[in-house]
């Protein structure tokens, strides 16, 4: 079987109600619906330089035509997910933040602003609204 060159592998991309609990490397189409922020840490006037950036999160709503979902954007992220932009999230991980899955990317993923989507984000669907129980297996 030949392999894609150097391990490349076509993404996949994936649609917001395919999203699981627990699961990671999901690259999606997305349009932004909202943006919060829910954090921003640093002092102003401090000291130039990599310790002096100031931390941010902002919780966005995004979504495709299957649904939608909480993404969790820091730092610079928080800039690319502007409302009623389109994004393409790559090597996207579901975090869960009190039940509930919180879509992310880390330093091993991307986000580009790309051209606007044609589609209507079903809004009616949000995977963040569910709320997961955890359960422990036991395997007898």
């Amino acid at each position: 079987m030949a392999t894609a060159a150097a391990g490349k592998r076509k993404p996949v991309f994936v649609k917001v109600d395919q999203l699981k609990p627990g699961t990671a490397g999901h690259t999606l189409v997305a349009k932004v619906l909202s943006s919060k922020t829910v954090l921003q840490k640093g002092r102003p006037g401090a000291a130039a330089g990599p310790a002096a950036r100031p931390t941010r999160i902002a919780e966005c709503l995004i979504g495709d035509e299957t649904g939608c979902i909480l993404f969790t954007a820091r730092n610079e992220q928080v800039d690319l997910m502007k409302p009623d932009s389109t994004v393409i999230i790559r090597n996207a991980k579901i975090d869960m933040f009190k039940g509930s899955m919180r879509l992310a990317v880390d330093k091993w993923g991307r986000i580009e602003v790309t051209e606007p989507a044609s589609f209507n984000v079903k809004e009616d669907n949000n995977l963040s609204l569910v709320e997961y129980e955890l359960v422990n297996v036991s395997e007898e």
